[in-house]
């Protein structure tokens, strides 16, 4: 009977390193910096169970006038809170978890005060040169791993397919010199932004790991049926993307934690279909103490 003892043993390691590696698998996101709540990665707290990415928001290609900001084709500039989430906290996060990584989301919603952040590009070869160099400039100076891409608005005279060779040659470039490890888009259910983002997807979907679908973008009192078809309607989309799910924590509209957005998981992850759970965001979250940031890591951190 000793001698099976090993055999034992080593059936246990492996299961054990089996769960990890599953629960691994889900990812847990989160933006930060964006509303200048005086928020920090530490006051996040972190299952290390999981892959745990912060999404500092954003950057933006536009000058830093708050009054007057203009668009610079692909020069980028830091619109995040600079004062809480610097250089020096990102590499201090990424130490003290071995498991967190830390990308920057191109775009978002708006600009100076509260313009709309437009995507503009002069042509497509110069905003690609801009944004590669002024971007690797960034990522490199804050110590990041990814990038996200969150344009909500577009310049009307420009063919979408202008937004997607831009975006797909700067993320290709990006991975080829190795300056980032991972990109997703964050798409959500408007006509004009799913126009852009479906032709990034259908030339370029092969260079992002992830899409971050806005479903909090969805009307308020969202059910969780209607959440599970929004769901199979964008991961047909997506087709072949890494999609996550997603609530917001600020008055945003979709199915809330409270009102059924987990019992909505459960049913994904018991299709196999729950990926991860991204949420926007930390600087509205702080004030209930991250109680529903908790609550995704467990579930995403629960063995198969």
């Amino acid at each position: 009977m000793s001698l099976w003892k090993p055999y034992f043993a080593l059936i246990i390691i492996l299961v054990s390193h089996g769960a990890q590696i599953l629960t691994r698998a889900a990812v847990f996101r989160e933006y930060i910096g964006a509303n200048f709540k005086n928020v920090g990665f530490s006051d996040v707290p972190v299952n290390p169970n999981i892959e745990f990415h912060f999404i500092l928001s954003f950057a933006i290609d536009y000058t830093t006038d708050q009054s007057s900001p203009s668009p610079t084709n692909g020069r980028f500039n830091v619109f995040w809170d600079t004062e809480n989430l610097t250089p020096s906290r990102v590499l201090s996060i990424k130490r003290q978890h071995s498991n967190v990584k830390v990308a920057l989301s191109l775009g978002g919603d708006s600009v100076g005060d509260r313009r709309h952040a437009v995507f503009t590009a002069s042509s497509v070869d110069s905003w690609v040169s801009n944004a590669v160099s002024s971007l690797t400039r960034v990522i490199k100076q804050y110590h990041l791993d990814g990038i996200d891409i969150d344009y909500e608005h577009f310049d009307g005279s420009a063919h979408p397919d202008t937004f997607a060779q831009c975006v797909g040659r700067l993320v290709t470039i990006l991975k080829n010199n190795r300056v980032i490890s991972f990109a997703s888009i964050a798409p959500y259910d408007d006509g004009e932004v799913q126009r852009h983002y479906l032709g990034l997807w259908r030339s370029y979907g092969r260079v992002f790991d992830y899409v971050n679908f806005q479903f909090y973008a969805y009307d308020k009192g969202t059910t969780v049926a209607q959440f599970l078809s929004y769901f199979d309607t964008q991961a047909s989309n997506y087709d072949g993307g890494k999609m996550l799910v997603s609530f917001s924590t600020d008055t945003s509209g979709g199915l809330k934690p409270y009102n059924g957005f987990f019992t909505a998981c459960e049913k994904l992850r018991s299709r196999g279909k729950l990926n991860g759970i991204f949420v926007w965001s930390a600087d509205d979250s702080k004030a209930s103490g991250f109680r529903y940031e908790r609550q995704s890591q467990a579930l995403l951190a629960k063995p198969y």
